[in-house]
């Protein structure tokens, strides 16, 4: 059986599938589970209501209680947003139809507009890790040699981005409160990303003046506020790790594949089991990318009967507080460096 060497963070001793073989080998985890479906909605959904709830009680208990809540319960959010993404790989699912209409559904509860998303995360997974197709779906990334061509206020502004209170706090609100309000990037595309955006807001804002009406207006923002930034941050983070370690697979057209680009562009996130659940094992990014197909409870038997994907891409907890710093590709040494690394360059 035929092997080849793919790119790793670790020492690259791992073999694995051919791509042919090991995208064969995938299509067995495709098939989804209804019952499983509708529990893991059920176990997700179920104790963010419940949490909400005791967040409102809590308030009169003192706020400290009240933003110790607001941790689980952006960790359930981040959950739901998984279940949501899955839907929109039609992974969750066997009929489209229900993909679609609980990815609308929760789209209301992620502030996530599910159409539009769907079509933006598509063209991700299309023109992820390729050099000559950034700009939708993904994280701002320049290379060194774009950096050093931008004027000063462009390097400044680049460098505030790149910032982690930008990245990670500032960044996600953003996302989620305003950016996805309005279908940038498809604005001329037809109607049926206003549609999307548009038809979301409607619904959010009518659920959101039903909460107000029911709790009133200051205990409603002091409770759900803090579980979306929350969540937003989670979400930011964990999609940042995914594509931006410091071997990660960049690759101009001409050299860029869809098999390279998911076991070399995206990481394996090895999480502690509470946080794999919590994130709904979408660390697992790697396989995600080779089978979008497949349902997020299934990637870990994949790692399980395929035990040398492991070793691919792998990064740590620890490892991945590391990755921050890293803001330029570098196109001679072919991996993610400092700003500060990138001027002895």
């Amino acid at each position: 059986m035929r092997r080849t060497d793919l790119r790793s963070p670790r020492p690259r001793n791992t073999d694995v599938l051919s791509p042919t073989e090991l995208s064969r080998t995938l299509l067995r985890y495709c098939e989804p589970d209804f019952r499983r479906a509708l529990f893991e909605v059920g176990i997700t959904l179920v104790p963010l209501a419940l949490l909400w709830v005791l967040m409102w009680l809590s308030l009169s208990a003192g706020y400290w209680l009240t933003l110790l809540l607001a941790i689980p319960a952006g960790g359930l959010l981040v959950r739901l947003f998984i279940i949501q993404h899955d839907c929109g790989h039609g992974a969750f699912f066997r009929q489209r139809a229900a993909n679609t209409w609980m990815g609308r559904v929760l789209g209301v509860l992620t502030l996530t507009p599910f159409d539009y998303w769907k079509r933006n995360h598509a063209i991700h997974h299309a023109t992820s890790s390729n050099l000559d197709r950034r700009g939708i779906g993904d994280i701002d990334l320049l290379t060194v040699q774009e950096y050093r061509e931008k004027s000063r206020v462009g390097r400044l502004l680049y460098r505030v981005y790149r910032s982690a209170p930008v990245m990670f706090v500032v960044g996600p609100a953003w996302m989620f409160l305003l950016q996805h309000r309005l279908p940038f990037h498809q604005m001329r595309d037809g109607w049926r990303p206003w549609i999307s955006t548009i038809g979301t807001n409607a619904v959010i804002a009518l659920a959101i003046a039903g909460m107000i009406r029911l709790v009133g207006l200051g205990p409603f923002v002091m409770v759900h506020l803090p579980i979306m930034l929350i969540a937003a941050s989670i979400g930011v983070w964990l999609f940042f790790v995914q594509h931006q370690f410091e071997t990660v697979f960049w690759a101009r057209s001409g050299e860029w594949s869809h098999h390279d680009a998911a076991l070399a562009g995206s990481s394996y996130y090895d999480l502690p089991g509470l946080l794999r659940w919590f994130s709904g094992n979408i660390g697992i990014h790697h396989i995600h990318h080779l089978n979008s197909r497949i349902p997020y409870y299934r990637l870990p038997k994949v790692l399980r009967d395929h035990p040398e994907l492991k070793k691919v891409g792998r990064l740590t907890l620890w490892d991945s507080l590391k990755l921050a710093r890293l803001s330029l590709w570098c196109e001679q040494r072919k991996r993610l460096v400092s700003f500060k690394a990138a001027k002895a360059l």
